[in-house]
């Protein structure tokens, strides 16, 4: 089959790999329909998320079941589904809590407790790095699906793929951070990052009741998008104080709730990249101590934008001194999917409309490089493995080791 493929920082390919098998009687072969570019398929493209050898890239994906294993029950041959991009085994004592991320058995080479750097990692995730699992991801033709019984939902026929599609991620993330703040009705809510996680976001401070909803981001044509799709106040860090224009907006006080959707890899100077180097940190958490300063004293901040490594001078002083909540981690996805779904249905939220670019699966290269560099006013980069697909050709396929 064809695949998006990883094979160092810099260099995603779309090649030939083996098609995936049943391996247990518990998984799904699924013939992938569409799949999209994540903003945290970036840091392993960077190599901020190291992986040290091919793999099939992709966590948002969906499609119809092609193979079943004979210990499924509760799909069939032809159904239609969203894939969560956690790996949930469903039964162990995490995933019996409401806490898929930390699935105790679907991440058997990297698990542990600890959640070191390098090892002791939560639940498996798919297409990212050997440390979550090592699972071939959905930016395929094909893909295998584990403990299939468990995550998969299966979707309306009449729905297209581009309304629920982001149901496997970015929306129950972007829900996640809104959820975890425990909004009451009237707050203020300000999402540093306009990208897809940070969009969503907006979505979902609407619909649990925020009074304001504003959105940073040092690009404008992302701030453009927010605006049209979200009816949402902006800043540009770029053109104004942040920190002192969302207390300016909130009498003195700050936002309510302050979600950071950027993580480690935000936009850089030469002094923050000097001071990552000199600290031995991956990236920076600029973005995170804005979000510090700008939240209200006893607020809460959610963090969804990914962070991997110590940093120098975390500001435990101010998180003390202003009482400020602190929620973070893999979304949980499996306690929101069944209640996105009835909003999609209902009509209550439109996710398709942070699309700009939908492009055939051998185009990923480009979609990667568009998607990385900000160009073409890229926002959401969709895929479609079935479209003007290349042929196979006669060179050996890429060894991918699961």
């Amino acid at each position: 089959m064809k695949a998006a493929v990883f094979h160092k920082p810099g260099d995603i390919r779309y090649d030939t790999v083996e098609d995936p098998r049943l391996e247990q009687d518990t998984d799904v072969i699924l013939k992938v329909t569409s799949t999209a570019i994540c903003g945290s398929d970036l840091h392993i493209l960077s190599g901020g998320v190291p992986q040290p050898k091919p793999m099939v890239m992709g966590h948002e994906f969906m499609g119809i079941v092609e193979e079943v294993g004979k210990g499924v029950t509760r799909l069939k041959k032809g159904d239609r589904v969203v894939v969560p991009f956690p790996i949930s085994c469903g039964h162990c004592f995490f995933c019996q809590h409401d806490a898929s991320p930390a699935c105790e058995n679907s991440n058997y080479k990297h698990y542990g407790p600890d959640g070191d750097m390098a090892d002791q990692k939560g639940a498996a995730l798919f297409g990212y790095t050997d440390l979550y699992g090592g699972y071939s991801g959905g930016q395929a033709e094909y893909v295998r699906v584990p403990y299939a019984d468990i995550s998969p939902r299966v979707v309306p026929d009449h729905m297209t793929d581009e309304q629920v599609l982001f149901l496997t991620d970015i929306f129950p993330t972007g829900w996640s951070a809104i959820d975890w703040a425990q909004l009451k009705g009237g707050e203020v809510v300000a999402i540093f990052g306009s990208g897809p996680v940070g969009l969503m976001a907006q979505k979902a401070a609407w619909i649990n009741g925020a009074g304001r909803v504003i959105a940073i981001d040092p690009l404008n044509y992302r701030l453009e998008k927010a605006k049209a799709v979200n009816n949402v106040e902006t800043l540009n860090p770029n053109e104004v104080d942040v920190v002192e224009a969302i207390r300016a907006m909130t009498n003195g006080r700050g936002a309510d709730v302050c979600v950071d959707a950027v993580g480690f890899e935000p936009e850089r100077n030469i002094i923050d990249k000097a001071k990552a180097l000199i600290n031995f940190e991956v990236g920076s958490m600029k973005v995170l101590d804005m979000a510090f300063k700008a939240v209200r004293r006893m607020g809460t901040v959610s963090i969804m934008g990914v962070y991997g490594s110590t940093y120098d001078n975390f500001p435990l002083h101010r998180l003390f001194d202003k009482g400020i909540t602190l929620k973070m981690g893999q979304a949980p996805v499996l306690n929101y999917i069944d209640h996105l779904i009835e909003l999609v249905k209902e009509e209550k939220v439109v996710l398709d409309d942070i699309i700009t670019h939908t492009l055939p699966l051998s185009e990923v290269t480009h979609g990667y490089e568009i998607f990385e560099k900000k160009e073409e006013d890229c926002v959401k980069v969709v895929l479609k493995p079935w479209e003007q697909r290349k042929p196979n050709d006669n060179t050996e396929p890429v060894k991918i080791e699961n």
